[in-house]
């Protein structure tokens, strides 16, 4: 019964996403008109698109782009990391393949040696690997966009330091962001000069990007630098002291969340040390348990 049903929910969801793929769905008339008249904003954020991956799985990517994937959260997540939707979803399509896959050539491989699992296991390893190699992709990026945005605002605290003390030395807003910018290394600042160029190149506001820089991110901060900075440049208030303030609240929260992280590790080690000393007290009281029990 169990196999029956597998395989009927699973042919049924292949030949779901074989029409999607075929007949995608029509977008809404007010979706079409937003697009025709506003023109596409360029993202800040440079991404690669070359990747293995696109290219082994570039038949399934646009049935799956069809379906909404991966996510505005998702796309978010890979902006911070610099890389392109089209891989990301092509690389869950070939790990969900090759997990669907893997059990039954295991299977193939055990038969031609005489050996045999039946049907349910590799049924049912299918489906579990197949659903893990779906997942793994985005748990990865997650994971490693949390950490690029725990840089970005470590770097961003620094920015704000170099900012408030151009400011101090007499130097003109944009100037300022520009040469703050300027000093620093590593993939904040590179991201922060990109969007400053982007301001020149396109004649915008620099808060503008900067703001809309925040936003592809997913960093509130940059927001919320962009605001006041905006202040000084279209109504001339003093920011100094609010930059600094920012940047100093930035590193509290950075120490906050380096000592939650600690102590989790901390707890983490415990685990570990605690399972031993059981599996130690049960190795110790297992003859005296025998015995009593043999005893009654």
């Amino acid at each position: 019964m169990i196999p029956a049903i597998v395989f009927g929910a699973g042919t049924g969801l292949g030949l779901w996403a074989l029409l999607v793929w075929a007949i995608p769905p029509r977008p809404a008339l007010g979706a079409r008109l937003a697009r025709a008249t506003t023109p596409p904003a360029e993202p800040i954020v440079a991404t690669q698109d070359t990747s293995w991956a696109t290219t082994l799985g570039r038949p399934f990517v646009p049935g799956l782009r069809a379906l909404g994937l991966p996510g505005a959260k998702t796309e978010r997540d890979l902006l911070v990391l610099g890389r392109g939707t089209d891989p990301h979803v092509a690389a869950k399509a070939i790990l969900a393949l090759a997990g669907l896959l893997a059990p039954g050539l295991l299977q193939l491989l055990l038969v031609l040696d005489g050996l045999s699992l039946g049907l349910e296991v590799p049924l049912v390893a299918a489906v579990v690997l197949a659903a893990l190699g779906f997942l793994t992709p985005d748990l990865e990026v997650r994971a490693k966009a949390a950490r690029r945005r725990a840089e970005f605002r470590t770097a961003l605290s620094a920015f704000l330091d170099l900012v408030w003390i151009t400011l101090a030395g007499g130097a003109g807003v944009e100037a300022a962001l520009t040469d703050a910018a300027e000093i620093g290394h590593g993939p904040a600042f590179t991201q922060l000069r990109r969007a400053l160029s982007a301001a020149q190149l396109t004649r915008t506001a620099a808060w503008a990007t900067l703001r809309r820089l925040g936003e592809e991110l997913g960093i509130s901060e940059l927001a919320e630098l962009a605001a006041s900075v905006s202040l000084a440049g279209t109504e001339g208030a003093r920011v100094r002291a609010s930059l600094a303030a920012k940047a100093q609240a930035l590193r509290t929260h950075q120490v906050t969340d380096a000592e939650a992280e600690a102590q989790a590790a901390t707890e983490r080690m415990a685990l570990p040390v605690t399972l031993l000393f059981l599996g130690f007290l049960g190795f110790i009281a297992y003859p005296a348990v025998v015995q009593v029990l043999n005893g009654l």
